[in-house]
Order: C-alpha cells, then structure tokens, then sequence
C-alpha cells in the first residue's frame, strides 16, 4: 500500500532536479521512492556524513580569508622527486 506524503524544498532545486532526474527517465517521486529503500537497505543515510574536523575548518577558513600561503609549485615537485 502506498501513503502520500508532501515536503518543502527549495524551488529553483526542485526545478533543477526535475531536469536532471527526467534526463535519467525518471520523476521526482521515482528518485524520492528509490533513495527512501536504500535508507531502508542501509540502515541510515545511503551516503556519508561528516562533520569537518578542526583541520578541515582551519583550512576551509583560510581560504574563505585569503590568508593561504603562496604556493611554489616548482619547489613541491622538486621536494617530492628527491
């Protein structure tokens, strides 16, 4: 037996998601319905989620700023020969 349900997404993602899934020959329903058995299949989501560690956060803030160091490619290839 199936239930209807209803959700809330975004318009602009449900218009793009429509396009890409009716590339795939399928609707949004169909894409619904398949990714709702494989979270049955895998117990969870069917796909990793992290939280970023401190190092990762450090990073990411720094590129957000634009406090990275220069890189020199020439002297990392040459480093990585040796």
């Amino acid at each position: 037996m199936k239930v209807q349900t209803s959700m809330r997404i975004e318009e602009s993602t449900f218009n793009e998601a429509k396009a890409i899934l009716a590339s795939l020959g399928m609707n949004f329903t169909d894409a619904v319905n398949i990714f709702a058995s494989m979270v049955v299949q895998a117990k969870g989501l069917p796909f990793e989620v992290k939280l970023p560690n401190a190092e990762t956060l450090q990073a990411m803030k720094e590129a957000e700023s634009g406090d990275t160091l220069p890189i020199d490619l020439e002297a990392m290839r040459k480093s990585m020969v040796k």
